[in-house]
Parts: C-alpha cells; structure tokens; sequence
C-alpha cells in the first residue's frame, strides 16, 4: 500500500494571488516587465527571472518589502481544513514553493505546518539590492534550471512507496504534475494540462480538493 503525500504550491495555491509578482508591481522597479515577460515565456529560467527581478530592489526597503508582502497575501478557502484533513488521514503535506522565505514562513506560521516540510527559496538582504538564495536547487535530473525545483523533491518519494499528489496553479507545477499520480489544477497549470492531456481534477479552493479526495478515497 503507498503512502499518500501531498506537494502543494504556495503562491496563486495556497495564496489567491502571486506574491512575487504582487510585490514587483507594487515597487515597479524600471525594466520588472520585460523580466516578468522573459520568465512567463521561458526565454529566461524561473531562477534567473526570479533573481533578477529582486535584484531590481534595493535591500534598505527590506521592512516595507516584507510587511507588504504578508499584508496583501490571502490564504485560499480551506486551507486549514485540507491540512486538518490530511492529519485526520495520515497523509503527509508539504509545501513546494517558488516563493521566498520572508513571506511564506510568516504566512504558513498560523497553521503548524513542520518548517522542515516548508521548501521555498530564500532572500538575502545584506547587500545593496535584494539577492535570492536558492537552498533546493535541481538534481541531475533536471536541467530547467527552476531555482526551487519541485520534481528533486518529489523524487525523494519514489512511485513505487509514495501515491504522489500535486495541487498547484503555474506553469512551474507542470514538471512535477508530469510525475504525480493525481494532479488538483487551476489556472495556468490547468490550462497547460488540458493542452497535453495530462488527467487533473480542476478546484477552486481546497473545499474542492477535499471532497474529491474523499470520493477517491471511498472508492479506493
């Protein structure tokens, strides 16, 4: 019997809205567009846009950075209640995030979530400009370069021990949705799963994943 686990995304997932991108265009640093654009249509790897994009602000704006970031951050619906359900269930959870360790640490913190199942990249602000540090770089056996790479963490799980569950919103869940045994999409990752006929389940929010991992469960 496989030991279910979940990796769920963190920004546009667990959060309604895309916190780097939030914050980018909040301080509009000159150039963020061309960036943005570069990364979304993979002319630039997701670490190199995402590196680059921070680089843009200075690190003396280090508090307004953060408290914006987890001011204007919402959590999905159900979130607490996946996680409760999860518990209830033993089904691991962890947290596979693009995003950057001064906003999703302090985010997640209400929920008790284990930090050492939390993976995100982090932030350096010890010099002039933002640098990002990136603590879960790409096995070899992945070269896209994603500066939190999702697919080196599933593969810690191997499919023949663990029935892999993916919730994610981007295209940067698409590598791992690839690996999954059950794939939760919305948006962009939804999208680019009907365009490969990749099988997901679409949710709005984690009431969704909830009652249909139930359903799958009853019939398991």
């Amino acid at each position: 019997m496989r030991k279910p686990i979940i990796f769920c995304d963190f920004d546009g997932t667990i959060t309604e809205n895309d916190n780097i991108i939030a914050i980018i265009k909040h301080f509009s640093p000159p150039g963020w567009e061309t960036l943005v654009e570069e990364t979304i249509t993979r002319k630039r790897s997701v670490r190199d846009g995402v590196g680059a994009l921070f680089a843009l602000l200075p690190a003396a704006d280090r508090e307004e950075i953060i408290r914006f970031s987890i001011e204007n951050a919402r959590i999905r619906g159900g979130f607490q209640e996946l996680l409760d359900y999860c518990r209830s269930q033993q089904i691991e959870f962890l947290v596979t995030s693009g995003g950057i360790d001064f906003f999703v640490y302090p985010l997640l913190a209400p929920f008790g979530i284990d930090p050492n199942r939390i993976y995100c990249n982090s932030a350096d602000f010890s010099g002039e400009q933002v640098r990002i540090t990136w603590p879960h770089p790409c096995d070899g056996q992945c070269s896209n370069d994603c500066g939190m790479c999702k697919t080196t963490i599933m593969r810690r799980y191997p499919q023949e021990d663990y029935f892999r569950i993916l919730i994610g919103d981007s295209v940067t869940d698409y590598e791992g949705a690839k690996l999954a045994d059950m794939v939760y999409a919305r948006s962009h990752l939804e999208q680019q799963c009907q365009e490969t006929g990749l099988p997901f389940a679409p949710y709005h929010d984690f009431y969704d994943v909830i009652r249909h991992l139930k359903e799958v469960h009853s019939h398991s």
